[in-house]
């Protein structure tokens, strides 16, 4: 029994042209995940459906495996259920010794070229900081429009305004906000000053309740 296994590494990519090459298999399992994920349910199902004399067959090496360490646990699973492994375009086929020698150098070169491709992302990565490339999120308002933001919001302009007017969401409005607010010096504490004639006495000022009953009686005697 041919079963086929066809994985595209997001959700954005489409199945489609692997599931024309694998037409010609009774069952199909599909994935759409990273190649270097470890947890791959539709991976684990194929693996634990194959049986003795059926042939897994994808199209790339790179479908099947993670890492060479990954893809020889696989041959060696594949292998002790009795399973042979077909790859279509290197043209590997596990039911000869030609076939099992070529998947053994296939997996060290495609290790190989994966090691590769980190390193120089790696050196690109180094040579773009050099160049004053920053990476990582951009602040999504410049500090003229966030001083601008604040004084908006100063005026009573409402959050869900702010929001449509600078494209961020509630939580990026209050950061801004907040912003402001640790900026800004910590508030002095005001003195009240006696009136001269209590401060000349030495008498502390009426208390509230006390000034509003003295005006009171005053106005009733004027």
């Amino acid at each position: 029994m041919l079963v086929g296994y066809a994985r595209v590494s997001s959700t954005d990519q489409d199945l489609t042209v692997q599931r024309d090459r694998l037409g010609g298999c009774e069952k199909l399992f599909e994935e759409k995940a990273s190649g270097t994920e470890a947890a791959r349910p539709q991976l684990q199902a194929c693996l634990d459906y194959v049986r003795e004399g059926d042939t897994l067959v994808i199209t790339r090496l790179d479908r099947l495996a993670r890492s060479t360490l990954h893809l020889c646990q696989v041959a060696d699973l594949l292998a002790r259920k009795g399973v042979h492994l077909q790859v279509l375009d290197q043209q590997v086929d596990t039911h000869t010794p030609t076939g099992r020698m070529l998947f053994g150098m296939l997996a060290v070169i495609a290790q190989f070229e994966t090691e590769l491709r980190a390193e120089r992302q790696r050196e690109g990565i180094a040579k773009a900081k050099r160049a004053g490339v920053h990476f990582g999120r951009t602040k999504a308002l410049t500090p003229e429009q966030a001083e601008e933001l604040r004084a908006l919001r100063a005026d009573g302009v409402t959050l869900a305004a702010l929001r449509q007017r600078y494209g961020i969401g509630k939580t990026a409005v209050y950061r801004y906000l907040a912003a402001q607010d640790e900026a800004a010096p910590p508030p002095q504490p005001q003195r009240r000053c006696l009136p001269i004639t209590q401060a000349a006495q030495g008498q502390p000022p009426p208390s509230g309740g006390q000034r509003w009953l003295r005006q009171a009686v005053a106005t009733a005697r004027g």
